[in-house]
């Protein structure tokens, strides 16, 4: 574990938060009984919900899910989550609005879409992010892909090559 402030360790330990393969920490917290039939005919649990934490400069590696994904502010610093839309990254911050005017609680990202988040250093004494996450229908690791440079490079109009910075 990263040099961390005691309040990300708490919350790490308290939370029973594990390494995540794009980055950060996280725990699955919720999976549906109830099963959905997916427009291409697969069966799967309706919804999960994960807690998930950014530490100091971790980030969420670009990657992508055939669901749609909620994320929902919780604690901690601001954080910016970027998706691809058209050749065009757009980026919307998460934090609360009374602290960090431009934020929301919630950030939807659709099914498909290439996306990742990263901290914002605020200047507060916060060293870490806690979201939420809710994805319906439920998350599958089988449906977990990470970017590679090449496929960034691709996506991205332009090819600005900041934004390779959060690669694995």
């Amino acid at each position: 574990m990263p040099d961390l402030s005691p309040t990300a360790r708490q919350l790490i330990h308290a939370l029973d938060l594990r390494p995540h393969p794009e980055g950060g920490y996280y725990r699955e917290t919720y999976r549906s009984e109830e099963r959905v039939t997916c427009q291409d005919g697969r069966t799967r649990e309706a919804c999960t919900a994960i807690h998930y934490m950014l530490c100091g400069n971790d980030y969420s590696a670009w990657h992508r899910i055939r669901s749609d994904e909620l994320w929902h502010y919780h604690a901690g610093s601001p954080l910016d989550v970027h998706r691809i839309v058209d050749g065009t990254i757009v980026t919307q911050r998460l934090g609360d609005p009374l602290r960090h005017p431009g934020a929301a609680f919630q950030a939807l990202v659709p099914g498909g879409q290439w996306f990742a988040a990263e901290r914002v250093d605020a200047g507060g004494p916060e060293d870490f992010t806690l979201v939420g996450c809710t994805v319906a229908p439920a998350f599958q690791f089988s449906e977990f892909e990470l970017a590679s440079a090449a496929t960034l490079a691709r996506l991205v109009r332009g090819h600005d090559l900041r934004w390779q910075r959060l690669l694995r």
